[in-house]
This record gives structure tokens, sequence and C-alpha cells, in this order.
């Protein structure tokens, strides 16, 4: 898809996604004297792009893992951003973690009642 083509295009080593994480708690806009301005149920996290977890790797990447015990987001990614070789692909569709029960249960429920956006087939 997109992601690849851009991958494809800019001729770096590492491509990775960035999304924008999904609000867990109304954020409150407050003012001095705890008068709260505005109001925002869910937003999506605090504006910032993070590492949506799916990279895209010219072959030679896999020369900066050692061994199982190489943690993936360490070295290697710190490796390739200190050389200028990691490019972020701003994912602007659905994205959601399952990292915890919650987000487990929600996914299931999107599937369940037919309200997956991911689901691209009939």
């Amino acid at each position: 898809g997109k992601q690849l083509a851009v991958h494809r295009s800019h001729g770096k080593e590492a491509t990775v996604m960035a999304a924008y994480p999904p609000g867990r708690f109304g954020a409150l806009d407050i003012q001095e004297g705890g008068l709260v301005r505005s109001f925002k149920e869910k937003p999506k996290g605090d504006g910032g792009l993070i590492n949506a977890g799916f990279f895209i790797l010219s072959p030679k990447v896999l020369t900066l893992i050692s061994n199982d015990q190489t943690i993936w987001e360490s070295s290697p990614v710190e490796s390739l951003a200190s050389r200028g070789e990691l490019v972020a692909y701003p994912h602007e569709g659905f994205w959601q973690p399952m990292d915890t029960l919650r987000d487990k249960v929600l996914l299931e429920d999107l599937w369940a009642t037919q309200k997956a956006p991911w689901k691209a087939w009939a």
C-alpha cells in the first residue's frame, strides 16, 4: 500500500508507521482558579505521533539484530534514527493498540458488532 510506496521512494533503510494514540480520558483545559475552559472527551493522545509498531525494512537492517536478546526498539531503531535512516509514515486511518485486556475487549467488540474499521473485505 501507501506505506510501502513511501518506503521505496525515500531510499532509506527503514520506515516506521507513526500514529496518533487513542485518548483514554477526557481532557480538561483548566485556567487559574480551577475554572474549566474546555472539555474534550477522549481526544487522540496529546497530539504527538507514536511508534505504531509496524516497520518496513531493507534487508541490510537485519544485520543490526545481533541475537535473540536484541531489543528492536533499543539499539537497532536508535541506530537507524541517529544515522538518518529511519523515516516516519504518518498513518491517518484507524489505529488501536492491543496492550491491555481493555484494548482486547474493545477490538473484539468492534469486530463482533460489524464496526471494525480495519475490515477491508465483504
